[in-house]
């Protein structure tokens, strides 16, 4: 069988500028080319349309996944050029692929078969060095903690109160916690410290969430590093760091412009984890995409529990972004997954457990529907396995609900195959259901927004919080924090913070087990179960899959 990376380095593809040109009309001045196939867009030339009036926003979700993914990146590539195939000028906003992911479970996360975005391989390694420039801005300011500390500590840190952490972007669960400043007084003061992977950091957050470089610049410097002794915060600008890390960042923050294997434009930019944070692309990646285009397709991370949650509930919620229309990616094999069956035993027709693994579609429908207030449709994410009997089973039993289940083959004939979705996609935003809201108020206190979202949307009965962790809910709330919404880490396998946990469960509770400030992204991070800021690898990791010959040709990237 073809590979991804083989049909991706098949493919013919356009010149950067001239595609900027001719599918955007973006000016070659405002093009900033890394080779021949990749791009930056000019903040100048986004500043000076941004009066244009907006397009569409299809936001594309899914069920609770399995292991692999559901091919929700697939999908959203696949709808795009299939809106343009329709005659609507639509431009697709990804997040950026994180090395973690990309050497770890899954491999390339670029979309797959006949609906990427390329070139795949840059995209998947390195890219335009975004992330590169995310970390080192994050560990320039861990740098430069540890360095005012160890000279006189003018600032007064409590060396056990200092809560910023150092980032990489790999899956190393070697370096959750370390200890450094060993080797003497000229390394410094020893002291518990600990990585983050790059995507869990808060100036990831900060980048995909700032409008401008000014507001850049303004939300690095009210990052809380650490406090002193009496508990009062010290902040990035009490260091002076937020003008140098903004400066790491002038280059990284302009949108990153590549294509789809149909030559048609794709903006990628930015990528906090579905998981551990807000799973988005960049808020200056999705305005710049709507102004560009008619329609722009982007999606949310991992299920709809997760990923379009915190889309509403903090991108929407911050940025005054708005969809006009969901899709919900579903696949017979997460359906079956979801009704029992083992990981291994998925290609097998089995009706029985298609009907139990509903209840989660079912589920996410209705929050999409009922809490979020968007019209949607289920796109049946096609795979050879699928048999006529499961496919017509699902579509009887979502029409009860009055939701259609399309069938798309994007990935195996690229934008032709999801047509259909692409034209119901179509009347959904046009027909002006949208009424987006969000789960909860500003002004209901952090606990309170917790719950709403464990029992609203996960189907818990309560949620649950040790002493420390409520004591240090109210402090944040009595420090001006309370208004700021929550952003849950936890598992994308359940409803519940239990991976084992199928189905749509019910009564679980959620134990918010942790409690993290991002003052410079606004937002209060709530750990629940046994969720890692920090991976680690699998046993076989995809890394090991991964080689380069002796022509510089990448292979075994998915």
């Amino acid at each position: 069988m073809t590979t991804d990376i083989e049909i991706a380095q098949a493919a013919t593809l356009w010149p950067i500028v001239q595609l900027a040109q001719d599918r955007l009309q973006i000016p070659e001045e405002a093009v900033e080319p890394y080779g021949r196939y990749k791009a930056k867009i000019g903040l100048d030339y986004l500043a000076s349309i941004d009066n244009r009036p907006g397009g569409k926003l299809i936001l594309v979700t899914a069920m609770s996944p399995t292991p692999p993914g559901e091919g929700k990146t697939c999908t959203t590539v696949g709808l795009g050029d299939a809106l343009c195939r329709i005659g609507k000028r639509a431009v697709i906003a990804l997040r950026e692929p994180s090395l973690g992911p990309v050497f770890g479970m899954k491999g390339g996360a670029a979309g797959g078969g006949y609906a990427q975005v390329v070139p795949m391989e840059d995209i998947n390694l390195h890219f335009t060095g975004d992330f590169s420039a995310i970390g080192l801005a994050h560990n320039l300011l861990a740098a430069l903690i540890d360095n005012h500390i160890h000279h006189d500590n003018a600032l007064r840190f409590d060396v056990r109160r200092v809560v910023w952490r150092r980032v990489v972007d790999m899956n190393d669960r070697a370096l959750r916690q370390i200890t450094i400043g060993l080797g003497g007084p000229a390394n410094g003061f020893p002291r518990q410290d600990g990585f983050d992977i790059a995507v869990a950091s808060e100036v990831m957050a900060i980048f995909c969430l700032a409008t401008s470089l000014a507001d850049l610049k303004e939300r690095l410097g009210r990052i809380v590093v650490g406090y002193r002794h009496d508990q009062s915060a010290i902040h990035a600008r009490d260091l002076k760091a937020h003008g140098a890390m903004a400066a790491l960042l002038k280059d990284a923050l302009k949108p990153n412009l590549v294509q789809t294997l149909e030559n048609n434009a794709a903006i990628i930019h930015g990528g906090p984890f579905g998981n551990i944070a807000h799973g988005c692309n960049s808020v200056i990646a999705t305005r710049a995409a709507l102004k560009l285009g008619e329609y722009v397709v982007t999606e949310a991370g991992f299920g709809a529990d997760m990923g379009a949650e915190k889309f509403i509930d903090i991108k929407c919620r911050k940025s005054g972004l708005r969809p006009d229309a969901a899709v919900i990616v579903a696949t017979i094999r997460a359906l079956k997954y979801h009704g029992g069956v083992d990981a291994k035993s998925l290609t097998a027709e089995n009706l029985p457990a298609l009907e139990r693994g509903i209840a989660n579609l079912e589920r996410h429908l209705h929050n999409v529907r009922n809490h979020f207030g968007l019209p949607c449709v289920i796109a049946l994410n096609h795979f050879t396995a699928d048999t006529d009997a499961e496919i017509s089973l699902l579509q009887r039993k979502m029409a009860h609900h009055g939701a259609e289940v399309i069938v798309a083959r994007h990935w195996a004939e690229g934008g032709a195959g999801a047509e259909d979705l692409a034209r119901e996609v179509v009347r959904l935003a046009e027909s002006g259901a949208a009424d987006c809201r969000f789960l909860y108020d500003d002004d209901e206190p952090l606990l309170q927004k917790m719950k709403a979202v464990a029992t609203r949307i996960y189907g818990a009965s309560d949620i649950s919080a040790d002493t420390a962790v409520r004591a240090q809910i109210r402090k944040l709330e009595d420090e001006g924090y309370g208004r700021l919404p929550v952003c849950v880490a936890k598992t994308q396998m359940s409803f519940s913070t239990d991976p084992q946990s199928r189905g749509a469960p019910v009564n679980h509770v959620v134990n918010v087990r942790e409690v993290r400030l991002s003052a410079g992204a606004e937002f209060v991070v709530m750990i629940c179960g046994d969720i890692m800021t920090m991976p680690g690898l699998p046993k076989s990791p995809a890394a090991t899959r991964i080689d380069i010959d002796d022509n510089g040709r990448i292979v075994g990237l998915f």
